[in-house]
């Protein structure tokens, strides 16, 4: 298993938005970063992430 650091600006998609959307998740478009969309490539079902709001505090918001 592996672990994965997700952020995003909570007025674009907060970590509520995500809640809401439930067991069937949301495709995550917009990155432009090659790195970080290679390593979204490379998730697996079953990996966890650590949800962020950038721009707002350093701490955790949420476990995906």
């Amino acid at each position: 298993m592996n672990y994965w650091l997700f952020k995003s600006e909570p007025f674009k998609f907060s970590f509520d938005d995500l809640k809401k959307k439930g067991k069937a998740g949301t495709q995550w478009d917009g990155v432009r970063n090659y790195a970080a969309r290679n390593n979204m490539r490379a998730m697996k079902v079953g990996d966890l992430g650590f949800f962020y709001h950038s721009n707002e505090g350093l701490n955790i918001v949420g476990i995906a």
